[in-house]
Formats: C-alpha cells, sequence, structure tokens
C-alpha cells in the first residue's frame, strides 16, 4: 500500500526522494560528531573501567571483589535507558546537574565497564596458571606478569567479544537522543517531527547505523585474521 501510493504519486515520490537527499546530511553529521565520538570515548573509558573491575574480582582483597561484584551486578540487572534517565533526571533532584553529553558518558561508560569487565576476567581466568608461576619463577613481580605475559595472551582472547559489544555500543547510543544528545536519531526525530515523514527519515537513519556497523564488522574480521596468525 505505502509503496503503491508513492508509484502513483509523482508529486509525493518527488517530495520523498527531496525530504531523503537534504535529510541525509544532517543525519550523517550527527552520525560523524556525535555518535562515533560518543561511542570511542564511552568505548575507550569503559574499558579501563572494565579492567580495573576484572582485576578487583580476581584480586584476593575481598573488599574489592564486593564492590565490583556489586557494580557489576547493578549494572547488568538494571536497563541502561533507567540507568540514564537516573543520571540526567535523578540526581538533579538532589542537586547534582550533569549536561546530556556528559551523563550519556557516563551511563554508557558505566555500562560498558560492567558488561566487558566479564569478558576481560574470562580472559584472563583462560590463561594457562603455569604462565603465571613462569612469571614467578624468573623473578617477576605480579604488576610484571600481568603486564607483560597475562595481558598479551588475554587481549587476543578477548578481541572477538570486545568487538562485538563496540558494534553493539554504536546502536545503544541512539538511546542518548532521550537525554537530548544531538546524535543522529535525535536529528532523525528532529526531522521527522518537521515533515511527518517518519518511515523514510528512520529508515534513512536504520540504514546508516547498518552502514557503520557493516565497516566495523569487516575491521573486525580483519584484525581477528591478523591475530590467528600469531596462534
Amino acid at each position: 500500500m505505502y509503496l503503491n501510493s508513492i508509484i502513483a504519486d509523482p508529486e509525493r515520490t518527488a517530495r520523498l526522494i527531496d525530504i531523503a537527499q537534504s535529510s541525509f546530511l544532517p543525519l550523517l553529521k550527527g552520525a560523524i560528531f556525535y555518535t562515533i565520538p560518543l561511542t570511542i570515548i564511552t568505548f575507550i573509558v569503559g574499558l579501563i573501567l572494565a579492567i580495573l573491575t576484572a582485576l578487583a574480582r580476581i584480586s584476593n582483597v575481598k573488599v574489592l571483589q564486593m564492590i565490583a561484584r556489586i557494580y557489576v551486578s547493578a549494572i547488568r540487572g538494571t536497563p541502561l535507558l533507567v540507568q540514564l534517565f537516573i543520571i540526567f533526571y535523578g540526581l538533579p533532584t538532589i542537586g547534582i546537574i550533569i549536561d546530556s553529553y556528559s551523563a550519556a558518558v557516563i551511563g554508557f561508560s558505566l555500562s560498558v565497564g560492567a558488561y566487558t569487565s566479564e569478558i576481560i576476567r574470562a580472559a584472563i581466568l583462560s590463561t594457562p596458571k603455569g604462565q603465571w608461576e613462569a612469571g614467578y619463577s624468573i623473578g617477576m613481580s605480579y604488576a610484571q606478569v600481568l603486564r607483560r605475559i597475562i595481558l598479551p595472551q588475554a587481549a587476543r582472547v578477548s578481541i572477538p567479544p570486545l568487538s562485538n559489544s563496540f558494534i553493539s555500543l554504536v546502536k545503544d547510543t541512539s538511546l542518548a537522543s532521550l537525554v537530548l544528545v544531538s546524535e543522529m536519531f535525535r536529528k532523525a526525530q528532529e526531522i521527522a517531527a518537521s515533515n511527518y515523514e517518519f518511515l523514510l527519515v528512520y529508515s534513512e537513519a536504520a540504514l546508516i547505523y547498518w552502514v557503520i556497523c557493516f565497516i566495523l564488522s569487516v575491521i573486525q574480521q580483519m584484525i581477528e585474521k591478523k591475530l590467528d596468525r600469531y596462534v
């Protein structure tokens, strides 16, 4: 029905083409200047947090273990959207005001940190115990064994799941539109609200998301193929 109505009405077809052309650049700018930078920043911050959390989980210090477990459980047990709303809309009620972009960075970073910490922890634990013992036997400290022997091996194991997490994060950044961040999906909402062509504009945004994720998937395969040479 939708396609038939477009084909039967040349004026509407021309209008839709014009809307698609005029909306493409704003959507692309939203992706380049907001979606992609937001993804990269939050993934880097989240990855640092994930490494610290994973190390706390495998440490012998009970307090650190407990704090890390509570953090991971709380973040994984609540929806990301709720976390963003608490940070952006909830904290101002107790006097903590955070701008929209910073709120998005904090929310996504906490989420990435909790989920990827389990990936990193599993990768570290997958390293044979003999690797630790070999490092200690030649006089290395815990930090040296971890930095020089364990983490390089764990990094190779964790690349595929971490890459998947990064690709998922690209799509999850669309939730930032609900805390007023002008990323790509927010731009799509604004454009669609002005011309009422929701299906066209949202489909165009979805296409851009798909292209970005496809490119990242190709890069992921190239990295994995390169790492496989050392196995």
